[in-house]
């Protein structure tokens, strides 16, 4: 064989790995079983006859159970970026104002409790990757983590969480997040903060093909199959966000905030599905958005060590949340 042709396979793979970001995702999938397992057998399994038995045994293998791996990255206006970002809005690590006043090496244990809004049946029917398909977006419908500040000198602060992988109806999260502040007494009724935060991890459960959506009737109707998918959300994000709020030193027993954000949404979804042939859908969308976000809320003291807050934060662009504190000093 010419050295002219034994690149030629290769040349073959690269186009074709063109087209299938071209193509939908049926497409992709047919691609992916049949095109790839021909050009092997046809590369290498002409060189002895047991060598092309052996070959012919691993390309039928290779027919009757592939996986399709393929990139999806929707416009911003797609319901499936719109989706991404919605979902976003409840794990934003946005700030607790009853730490933003900590003084240096006070430390202050919180628990935060988040309602999880569902999106509207519109949003939830995709229309880009997967086009016409309702994805079973309410895995839980609150979110919760702990969190632990720190105050650092010169009106700093740092504060950080993370939550394990313990599952919360069908969503079990892995997420990690911090953020570091500066405090300013602006008089001696209010303070102004500026806040940067980061959260990075994952959300697993089954999003696109839940144990309710499987179906065993249209090989050619999504989620053919008996076992439901182990999808994973990856909502990582970065912000920034200025705070007004009642100086403590001479605040009484409620205090008051209100603020605003910028965040940078980096969300990815990866799909897991396996249907009744044995192709597993890996499919992977990623998109890059930008929202604006504002909060506002009410702190009460509990006695000198402990307090409770509620706050309302809302990303303009996608959706509202609410979220309840309650925290406590772990020295004075």
């Amino acid at each position: 064989m010419s050295p002219h042709r034994r690149r030629q396979p290769e040349k073959d793979r690269s186009t074709l790995v063109r087209r299938r970001l071209l193509l939908t995702v049926i497409v992709t999938q047919l691609t992916a079983r049949v095109i790839p397992c021909i050009v092997w057998f046809l590369r290498f399994g002409m060189r002895s006859q047991l060598t092309s038995r052996v070959v012919l045994l691993v390309a039928l293998s290779c027919l009757g159970a592939t996986q399709a791996f393929s990139q999806c990255r929707p416009p911003r206006g797609s319901n499936e970026a719109r989706l991404l970002a919605f979902y976003s809005v409840p794990i934003v690590f946005s700030a607790d104002p009853a730490s933003l006043s900590l003084q240096p090496g006070a430390a202050r244990l919180s628990g935060e409790g988040a309602y999880v809004p569902t999106a509207s049946a519109a949003l939830q029917h995709t229309d880009y990757c997967y086009t016409g398909k309702a994805e079973h977006t309410g895995l839980t419908s609150f979110f919760g983590r702990p969190r632990l500040a720190v105050g650092l000198p010169g009106g700093f602060g740092l504060e950080v969480s993370y939550l394990p992988p313990i599952t919360i109806a069908e969503a079990t999260p892995n997420l990690g997040s911090a953020a570091i502040w500066f405090t300013h007494g602006v008089n001696s009724a209010l303070q102004l903060t500026g806040r940067v935060h980061g959260t990075v991890g994952t959300v697993k459960g089954p999003i696109t093909c839940p144990r309710s959506a499987l179906q065993q009737t249209d090989p050619a109707t999504p989620c053919y199959g008996t076992s439901p998918s182990t999808d994973e959300f990856q909502p990582n994000m970065a912000g920034a966000e200025l705070i007004a709020s009642t100086n403590p030193a001479t605040a009484a027993r409620f205090r008051f905030s209100a603020g605003l954000g910028v965040d940078e949404l980096y969300p990815r979804f990866k799909v897991g599905f396996t249907d009744l042939l044995g192709g597993t859908d890996h499919t992977r969308i990623a998109v890059d958005l930008t929202r604006v976000t504002a909060l506002a809320g009410a702190t009460v003291l509990l006695g000198h060590r402990c307090d409770a807050s509620a706050q309302v934060f809302t990303s303009f662009s996608d959706a509202t949340t609410l979220r309840a504190t309650i925290g406590c000093l772990l020295n004075r």
